[in-house]
């Protein structure tokens, strides 16, 4: 008799203490639920295009990081299937491309070629998705640093947003430049 009291009691606490974490669980999903409707930020502008992204597909930014290995190793033809049959590009000297993958490989292939030396240092890369439209894009933070053939070497700091089509394949992209950030002089010993 003892015994069955004993197991009876185990029974009870069990049973409640099950229905404390389903009701603590239940509460804690209608809380986070609240408060993320709560904490919806009005923001003082509207995007043209989307403010409605989330991750992407990581394919994409293994994509990129090959088209970027091509480019540092001047072997651009190898990164053709990377491209769609038609691209734009925005460049950061104001310049545009509008044209085909033949075409814009070309252009490409003669810029790099009188780059000389060119090693990419990734920063960081973040595949995301146009939750609107479920348009693809990468972007891709980098210090690009070149040395030509008199030894002199150039260092810039890119960001690069780059779109992806339905085919994983590159259709667009923007880019921005700045010069690497640079020390001012110590001041002068008194």
């Amino acid at each position: 008799m003892r015994k069955m009291c004993l197991f009876a009691a185990f029974a009870v606490l069990a049973a409640c203490s099950s229905n404390a974490d389903k009701t603590t669980t239940e509460a804690t999903k209608a809380s986070d639920s609240t408060m993320a409707r709560q904490e919806q930020p009005v923001y003082p502008f509207t995007a043209d295009y989307s403010s409605n992204f989330e991750m992407g597909d990581p394919k994409n930014v293994q994509s990129l990081l090959e088209l970027y290995k091509h480019w540092d190793n001047n072997t651009l033809d190898n990164a053709k299937s990377l491209f769609a049959a038609s691209d734009t590009m925005y460049f950061s000297d104001g310049t545009m491309f509008a044209g085909s993958r033949d075409s814009l490989i070309a252009m490409a292939k003669q810029v790099r070629g009188q780059m000389g030396t060119v090693v990419d240092s990734v920063h960081a890369f973040m595949a995301l998705r146009n939750k609107n439209n479920n348009d693809e894009w990468v972007c891709i933070w980098t210090r690009e640093i070149t040395t030509n053939a008199k030894g002199k070497t150039m260092a810039k700091e890119l960001h690069e947003t780059w779109r992806f089509d339905s085919e994983g394949k590159i259709n667009l992209m923007y880019q921005y430049e700045q010069a690497p950030p640079k020390m001012p002089p110590p001041p002068p010993k008194k």
